[in-house]
């Protein structure tokens, strides 16, 4: 059921996704490559001396001062170690390898020791300002540094743009045209998943799929739910009141109207109410001996007059007799009629006037897709239609009648026939068909 629909909003998913998904591969590429060509010069102590702009000499009073210190002390550092370097330079920086000996380590801490031993309060106290000072540099370099990128982090957090899912949409709004889906359903999906979709931030790559998903529930839970009767409250509330509720059913020839008036006998009669059928299609040839077989079979009361009587007359006998035995529903069948034939429609007025029915539910062929649209239309526009039963829903791949047909007219859809037998329909619920085309 509604096959079409489902493969196309999962093609939609995977499209976005494989379209984002790419994207951030290609930035993370890119950025890899550009670390992968920036090398870091090494340093040798004694060799070359590297000085950064941080730590360029200042001019104040006491630099003179500062500097013939650390050079008595540098001194003092060669005579012990009887070599030509020092041991403390001013401009330090950590090495690259990071994998100094801990024995060397130790041996150049009880040395610096050694050396401060030996040098005069004053020197020594140039020689360590100056190393606080590298030490604040490197920490101001450190921080200053970006972190590395990897491929399992999202590392450009990639925000969502038009131009990302443009294309793949004006894609989805095509295939759901050609699933039957009236044009102003098509745009108001597109737009919704648009708006919700752009300007998201990415975090994390399964972020795209899941983002498109609920952007898609959503737009497609906005129009299926519609403002409407609630049946089974009518029905109970009649049943309190004495009074029955009336229910006209209309619609054009073929669409498994009076199959289905009987299954909606057959579903509250298992509620535990008791419906009266009325066959007010005098018009048909053989339509009255139909019903009358239907109702035999669910064992529901029929009022009926000979062909060609007045339906309106049919309705309203139906209507005193459900009252006369304390009956809560009466279920009204009509001739079916194209939308455009003006003497049929004003016969079904005529039953509205003289009945008034508390609902008149159009009953459709989900397989016309956008004829069964038209058609809900056009007799909303002549009687007023306050629900809608789509027949021949099991057998429908497309889904574009179900998906369009209550938003179009503002009506809800109050069941779908899924089969030929009595039992084979049920309730429809938004969230239920919402599932059969986003799948789990």
């Amino acid at each position: 059921m509604f096959e079409s629909l489902k493969k196309k909003f999962s093609g939609t998913i995977g499209k976005i996704s494989e379209q984002l998904s790419s994207e951030e591969e290609e930035a993370i590429k890119e950025k890899e490559s550009k670390a992968e060509t920036t090398s870091i010069p090494d340093l040798e102590v004694g060799k070359k001396e590297v000085t950064s702009p941080k730590t360029e000499k200042k001019e104040d009073k006491t630099s003179g001062k500062d500097e013939e210190k650390v050079a008595s002390g540098k001194e003092k550092v060669e005579e012990i170690d009887g070599e030509k370097k020092s041991r403390f330079s001013f401009f330090r920086r950590k090495s690259d390898t990071e994998d100094e000996d801990t024995e060397d380590a130790d041996k150049q801490d009880k040395d610096d020791s050694k050396l401060k031993t030996e040098l005069s309060p004053d020197e020594a106290a140039a020689v360590s300002s100056k190393d606080q000072e590298s030490d604040m540099d490197k920490e101001s370099e450190k921080e200053g540094e970006e972190e590395p990128s990897g491929l399992f982090t999202f590392a450009t957090h990639k925000t969502i743009s038009e131009k990302d899912i443009d294309d793949i949409l004006f894609e989805l709004e095509l295939a759901l045209l050609e699933g039957d889906v009236a044009m102003e359903v098509a745009e108001q999906i597109i737009n919704s998943v648009k708006e919700d979709l752009v300007g998201r931030k990415l975090k994390r790559r399964g972020d795209v799929a899941q983002f498109t998903r609920e952007a898609l529930k959503k737009a497609i839970s906005d129009i299926l739910v519609v403002d409407g009767p609630n049946l089974n409250e009518l029905v109970q509330q009649a049943k309190k009141t004495g009074e029955p509720l009336k229910i006209m059913f209309v619609g054009v020839n073929g669409t498994g109207k009076t199959t289905t008036i009987s299954k909606i006998a057959d579903h509250y009669v298992k509620a535990g109410y008791t419906p009266v059928i009325a066959a007010s299609d005098t018009f048909r040839a053989g339509a009255i001996e139909q019903i009358s077989h239907h109702a035999e079979n669910v064992g529901v009361k029929i009022i009926r007059h000979q062909k060609g009587a007045d339906p309106a007359a049919v309705a309203y006998d139906a209507v005193e007799h459900a009252r006369a035995q304390n009956k809560e529903l009466v279920l009204i069948d009509t001739a079916g009629r194209m939308q455009t034939n003006v003497n049929l429609m004003d016969e079904m007025k005529k039953i509205q006037r003289v009945v008034k029915p508390d609902l008149a539910i159009f009953v459709g062929d989900a397989l016309t897709g956008n004829d069964a649209v038209e058609q809900a239309r056009k007799f909303d526009e002549a009687v007023g239609v306050d629900g809608i039963i789509l027949t021949k829903a099991d057998a429908d791949a497309k889904g574009g009648a179900a998906l369009s047909i209550g938003h179009v007219i503002n009506k809800p859809i109050l069941f779908l026939g899924v089969g030929q037998g009595y039992g084979d329909i049920m309730e429809f619920h938004p969230e239920w068909m919402v599932e059969q085309v986003l799948g789990d």
